[in-house]
């Protein structure tokens, strides 16, 4: 089994490496948030284990980037105990398990094989309109090998409407459901992060329109 590590502690680093290979592991590291996405972006590694915090790109981002291009190789995040927000996110990117510093060399060589028992079995979350998908665990646009990042509001707001291709989604339904009934949030907003999205359509060079038809909504139409 072949492993990278991306740990930018390089005392930490060393010590990763020769566990692993004490343990029959073959074993890659770096200690940089560029470097560890070039090398994993090879696809020829049965697990990373990513640090969060790193120079360059912190190890969600890189995991971000990676389930994006639909690079599927199982990952474990080693993580500073306060960096809960940082391990939630780390998880909803694609992340198999995370495992806190200080950490036992047991709970880790176990927490690794049972990352790898779980190989080629991740999935990305897609909701797709012809050749356009909507990555459900990364906020992306893909198409046709190109990704488009959404802002949060952004995610919900095309989520809807790639539910719902062809059919007109009233503007009141936007505000419930992404701003929430008691917000007092201006109608010209959805507006705003529409207009954000039509740019980034635009960007993926995609045969797809969101149109406004006054006093109806918004309708997102995709040639198929």
């Amino acid at each position: 089994m072949r492993l990278f590590i991306a740990e930018d502690d390089p005392k930490l680093l060393k010590t990763l490496k020769h566990i692993f290979e004490s343990n029959k592991y073959m074993v890659d590291g770096v200690g940089d948030g560029q470097e560890a996405l070039l090398y994993a972006e090879t696809e020829e590694y049965d697990g990373l284990v990513l640090d969060i915090m790193m120079p360059g790109m912190d190890g969600v981002e890189v995991l971000k980037r990676l389930r994006g291009q639909g690079i599927s190789t199982p990952a474990l995040f080693l993580t500073a105990r306060t960096e809960i927000c940082q391990r939630v996110e780390g998880l909803d990117a694609g992340a198999d398990d995370y495992l806190p510093k200080p950490f036992a060399t047991a709970e880790l060589l176990a927490r690794v094989r049972a990352m790898l028992r779980r190989k080629d079995n991740f999935v990305p979350d897609l909701l797709s309109v012809g050749e356009l998908s909507l990555n459900r665990s990364t906020y992306e646009l893909l198409y046709r090998g190109r990704t488009q990042s959404l802002s949060g509001r952004e995610f919900q707001i095309m989520e809807i409407l790639m539910q719902r291709p062809g059919f007109v989604v009233p503007t009141d339904l936007f505000l419930s459901h992404v701003w929430g009934w008691n917000s007092e949030v201006d109608i010209s907003v959805v507006w705003v992060h529409i207009s954000n999205i039509r740019k980034k359509l635009n960007r993926l060079r995609v045969p797809a329109e969101i149109r406004f038809l006054r006093g109806a909504g918004y309708v997102l139409e995709v040639e198929r």
